[in-house]
């Protein structure tokens, strides 16, 4: 008799979700179902950077990536100039990184359109919006999953991708999770997308002589800028410290609120015209950063989390959905090395061993990032001191990911035969 293929569902349908089905769907031991609480499919925020080793991570989930993120247009970013914004070395050059011969460039690429690119493989039949999942319950054979609309699901296991403020994550941590709920990580940041021509012209000719990518640090604050949709598009991102975080996540902004964030800024050459972009769009909105700064599980029974539901991060290290693709990559390489049920729980427990030490490593150090970024560290804003303090911070990163997979399936294979 022919195996019956263990069933998975997939709570969640933003980059994380869509990116793990994609390889999981290519197994044939495998049958999966993707749900969204949303009405569609669909990612909030602008772009997200990939790096290098983010794109071999994702490599490893999607046959064929580098299509699908020419696709999504993506934008190879010739160098990142990191830029003094504020104070009496305003518009002085910290460090560039990278440069436009380099074989593998850092990727900016609009969420939405990398999304769309993710979903593109999938079945029809396997994906579900308008799904708000409302509880979990473990059974004898499995996980029933239940929804806001009245229906039920069972699976062999459940993957919570479904974001910071997880439902699927409450239900791993049982008790704990009010404890080790995501809280403000000290930090707020709006984003805008507006025209090439408009932006070149409201910040200047010169920083777009390539594809590139600014970031600009000072005192209390930091703005990036870059482009996207194949030169199209460009966004700006102002973020600053948060000392007392509002009662609501996304608040309304105003010029007065911005211009009092980046009062010392208002003199230099970045502050007044990414304001006067950030102003010019419909209902301006800031929210606050949010963070699980600590996380004892990734897994319980047949139930795990990935992305941003383990390990929510602050952005400063540009390694948040890097990270999802890494958690996918161990979650299917495991996952392909079983073939009963009855070993998913095996495949889970060697997952969160070998990713959460990963996780919880890139959530500190995005946050020390971001103090450095804004002038809030012991390097304050003096160029020399910002730049050692910022130099050894992305290292780590790095991965050989032929051995990384091979040390998670060694972990299986020692747990399934103990």
């Amino acid at each position: 008799m022919e195996r019956r293929r263990i069933r998975i569902g997939i709570i969640g349908g933003g980059l994380a979700g869509a990116s793990i089905a994609n390889s999981l769907s290519r197994l044939p031991h495998i049958a999966i179902d993707v749900f969204e609480a949303a009405p569609e499919f669909s990612e909030r925020g602008a772009a997200v950077g990939l790096s290098p080793n983010s794109q071999l991570a994702l490599q490893e989930l999607l046959e064929d990536s580098r299509e699908a993120l020419k696709k999504a247009k993506s934008v190879p970013i010739a160098s990142t100039r990191l830029m003094v914004g504020s104070g009496p070395n305003a518009g002085n050059l910290l460090m560039d990184l990278g440069d436009a011969a380099k074989e593998d460039p850092e990727l900016i690429v609009h969420r939405a359109s990398l999304l769309r690119e993710l979903l593109a493989p999938l079945p029809e039949s396997i994906l579900h919006p308008n799904k708000k999942m409302t509880s979990i319950v473990s059974t004898d054979t499995g996980v029933k999953v239940f929804f806001a609309d009245g229906t039920e699901y069972e699976f062999d296991a459940v993957i919570g991708a479904d974001g910071v403020f997880s439902i699927v994550r409450d239900y791993v941590l049982s008790d704990k999770s009010k404890q080790y709920s995501a809280s403000p990580a000290g930090f707020w940041d709006c984003r805008v997308l507006v025209p090439f021509e408009k932006a070149k012209k409201a910040l200047g000719e010169d920083l777009f002589k390539l594809d590139r990518q600014y970031g600009w640090l000072g005192e209390g604050a930091f703005i990036m800028h870059d482009v996207l949709e194949n030169g199209t598009l460009v966004q700006c991102v102002i973020s600053g410290v948060e000392d007392e975080p509002p009662s609501d996540r996304k608040h309304t902004l105003t010029r007065d609120f911005l211009n009092k964030a980046l009062a010392n800024w208002l003199s230099g050459p970045i502050a007044s015209g990414v304001i006067d972009l950030v102003m010019e769009q419909d209902d301006p909105r800031g929210y606050s950063q949010w963070e699980h700064k600590a996380t004892p599980t990734y897994a319980r029974g047949r139930v795990c989390i990935m992305g941003d539901a383990a390990h929510a991060s602050t952005p400063w290290q540009g390694a948040g959905s890097g990270q999802a693709f890494e958690d996918g990559m161990i979650l299917s390489a495991l996952l392909s090395h079983i073939s009963s049920p009855g070993d998913i729980e095996a495949v889970f427990k060697v997952y969160d061993a070998i990713r959460r030490p990963r996780g919880q490593r890139v959530i500190d150090s995005s946050r020390g990032t971001g103090e450095i970024m804004c002038g809030k560290s012991d390097a304050g804003l003096d160029p020399g001191k910002i730049m050692q303090a910022l130099a050894p911070r992305w290292g780590f990163l790095e991965l050989d990911f032929k051995s990384y997979v091979q040390e998670a399936v060694h972990k299986l294979d020692e747990s399934l035969s103990a």
